[in-house]
């Protein structure tokens, strides 16, 4: 999946997907940038973990 890094400036891939629920109840996706390595979101519908 993949998310627009403010840092990078790019969509990049994200590393190390998390599903997450923000406050107002919405669900969205965390990790961090393959490339620089800072701490990325998307939100909508969360990525299920891989197995």
């Amino acid at each position: 999946m993949e998310a627009y890094c403010v840092k990078c400036r790019e969509k990049r891939e994200i590393k190390d997907p998390k599903a997450v629920t923000l406050k107002n109840g919405k669900p969205a996706t965390q990790g961090t940038c393959a490339v620089c390595g800072t701490k990325i979101m998307r939100i909508g519908k969360a990525v299920e973990a891989a197995s």
